[in-house]
């Protein structure tokens, strides 16, 4: 399995956060690039891009990769819109910023030298009028939506963070404590488990996986047929690695290994001789 790259340094704690989750589904389904562009509809390329954190990768593609290997896609699609808010916040703050010097510069024009000799003359002319107030306060009140405005998006952004550190610390203790779910909700978030059951029935081997079938498969598929055969496989000497019913580049290696050892033609599809050899 190739080593993944190193994520870059820039990138937001949200974006990594939600890149090593699916860098880890991934690996842990074996899948290729190539498998994976062919399984959720977005390129190798663009899949490239998404676990390399080069750019946010689309909710339906976080939701499909979560489909694909059998995961719970909620906790994924939280990660996704923190780390989406956290971009599009970063964003706009350089505009508001930047509009925020516009208006002072625009603010700041009239109050140059002619307001102390304006307020001079009418002094001169009317010495007992009420003395003019201060044309200071003036752009403070015309900055003011602008500096609520700023400081609404700092809060924003502080919520953010509080929000991001309180998944992250929830996703930790799920990871290291069991969580009282009922049946139905924990079978939907884990990858379905096989025990190799080797027995003789009629004969033949069999793993007690898929009732005795016969079925072709290939690589890139997955489910009991595969399963099984991976049990005959280690049956035989030969390991596939784990008993998952995926068949990746583990279960491909094993399979060629038995066909060539027994004097199949190895082209790593499990067919009627091949399966009838497993089963001896």
């Amino acid at each position: 399995m190739p080593r993944s790259k190193t994520l870059p340094a820039e990138l937001d704690p949200s974006a990594r956060q939600l890149v090593a989750r699916l860098r880890r589904l991934k690996d842990h389904s074996e899948l290729t690039m190539r498998q994976l562009a062919a399984k959720t509809g977005y390129s190798a390329k663009s899949w490239e891009r998404y676990l390399g954190g080069v750019s946010l990768p689309p909710r339906e593609a976080v939701e499909a990769l979560a489909r694909i290997t059998g995961t719970d896609p909620v906790p994924l699609v939280a990660l996704h819109e923190i780390a989406a808010d956290s971009r599009d916040g970063r964003r706009a703050r350089p505009a508001v910023q930047q509009q925020d010097e516009q208006h002072e510069r625009d603010q700041g024009q009239p109050a140059g030298p002619t307001a102390p000799h304006s307020e001079l003359t009418a002094a001169h002319s009317e010495p007992t009028s009420a003395p003019t107030p201060p044309r200071a306060a003036e752009p403070t009140l015309g900055r003011f939506p602008h500096i609520a405005l700023t400081a609404g998006i700092a809060a924003l952004a502080v919520a953010l963070s509080a929000v991001l550190l309180l998944m992250l610390r929830l996703d930790d203790d799920a990871g290291q404590a069991a969580v009282t779910t009922s049946p139905r909700t924990t079978a939907a978030s884990s990858p379905p488990s096989y025990t190799c059951r080797i027995a003789r029935v009629d004969g033949r081997w069999s793993a007690g996986i898929n009732q005795g079938r016969d079925t072709e498969i290939v690589y890139g598929a997955s489910g009991a047929d595969v399963a099984e055969a991976q049990c005959l496989l280690r049956r035989a000497g030969i390991s596939p690695g784990g008993i998952d019913g995926m068949f990746g580049p583990l279960t491909l290696r094993a399979v060629k290994t038995f066909q060539d050892r027994a004097g199949l033609t190895v082209d790593g599809m499990l067919g009627p001789r091949s399966w009838k050899a497993l089963r001896g």
